[in-house]
């Protein structure tokens, strides 16, 4: 699901809303959370899952064109943990349509 279908779909959930209004909420909410994991940090949304940042340490890499060795740097990468409830949901779903 892109940005946009998800805030048609939240449109049509609530057409008592205007769909600028939802579309800056939408935006809101993912730039809050690529601010927060800009700063390091932790975000979670109870009952969906969390997002943080893994460490990955630097290491010796080769170019796949050439063959030559390279050093990759370390860096931090975003990663997201599902929660509980929506492991729950979409495999129980999952089950019930296959």
């Amino acid at each position: 699901m892109t940005k946009s279908e998800l805030v048609t779909k939240l449109f049509g959930k609530l057409p008592t809303l205007k769909e600028e209004d939802i579309t800056l909420s939408v935006a809101l909410l993912l730039e809050s959370v690529r601010v927060t994991l800009e700063k390091g940090r932790r975000v979670e949304i109870r009952g969906f899952g969390s997002f943080a940042l893994n460490y990955r340490p630097p290491r010796n890499g080769r170019n796949p064109k050439s063959g030559e060795a390279v050093v990759v740097p370390s860096k931090y990468v975003p990663h997201f943990k599902p929660g509980k409830e929506l492991k729950d949901r979409v495999n129980s779903s999952l089950e019930a349509a296959g």
